[in-house]
């Protein structure tokens, strides 16, 4: 079984990452871009259970280390 966790930075957190990426597309060209969030994404291989014993193990994860639930969101999927 396969978790893929998405960690995004909350909405009002500064994004200088973001920021410099967004100025680079600028700089060669690319025209629209109003905004980029840089985040992070992740695939967790587990062992044999059941996708809500999953969930429920890679939530505890993202809560203890994946992601700085102070200014990150998270988001996973559990591939069955």
């Amino acid at each position: 079984m396969k978790a893929r966790v998405y960690v995004t930075l909350k909405e009002g957190v500064l994004d200088p990452q973001g920021k410099t990426v967004k100025h680079a597309l600028d700089n060669l060209g690319f025209e629209g871009v109003q905004e980029v969030r840089i985040g992070k994404y992740m695939e967790v291989s587990l062992g044999e259970m059941s996708a809500a014993d999953a969930e429920k193990a890679v939530h505890s994860m993202c809560e203890k280390l994946l992601a700085n639930t102070v200014i990150e969101d998270y988001r996973v999927e559990i591939e069955a």
